[in-house]
């Protein structure tokens, strides 16, 4: 029996307007949005901050979850930070709720069209890929981003173009550490 190949959205409100942003999930007949910052609030669009956005999604039909607490970019604790201030993503993915809420969303894409949210429109540098995607990835979902114009882009399209170019090494060349699985900037003040 061929199962259809799961799979989850995300997207960046960025500065839409609610109608544009609806437009959007419309267009990819989304009907679960999963809210994964860490703080559901905006001071630009202020149409995106928490009560807000829960009352558009019902109003529209559509499903509103807020998982920050447990999938946001930013935890509360500075366990999951180094001295730099880059968030530690290894150890956001080894723990108990994140693990949890990742089982959930796995339920969740067998059952409805899941989008996960966060404010950033393009995902290259965001934490929905580089944490909670890759994660998705790993266990056999296929992740799609929704761009700001309603396209869509894989995973491994912007894996591919974001790859590292190749470094040429001298006989005499150090090995190279890998890098660490950690946000690509720090956002916690040191």
């Amino acid at each position: 029996m061929n199962h259809p190949p799961r799979k989850i959205y995300t997207l960046g409100h960025s500065n839409h307007s609610m109608e544009a942003f609806l437009d959007v999930l419309r267009k990819h007949d989304i009907d679960v949005l999963v809210d994964v910052r860490s703080s559901p609030y905006t001071k630009y669009s202020v149409h995106f901050n928490h009560e807000s956005l829960k009352r558009s999604m019902t109003n529209a039909g559509l499903k509103y979850l807020f998982l920050g607490n447990e999938l946001g970019g930013m935890p509360k604790s500075s366990a999951f930070y180094d001295e730099d201030g880059y968030v530690l993503y290894w150890k956001i993915a080894a723990s108990k709720p994140f693990i949890e809420t990742i089982e959930r969303l796995k339920k969740g894409v067998s059952l409805y069209t899941v989008a996960l949210m966060c404010g950033e429109e393009n995902p290259t540098h965001c934490h929905r890929r580089l944490l909670i995607g890759r994660v998705l990835e790993e266990s056999g979902i296929e992740v799609l981003h929704i761009r700001a114009n309603g396209s869509i882009e894989s995973e491994k399209d912007i894996a591919e173009k974001d790859e590292p170019k190749a470094v040429q090494m001298t006989f005499f060349s150090e090995p190279v550490e890998e890098t660490p699985w950690r946000s690509s900037h720090t956002v916690r003040r040191v």
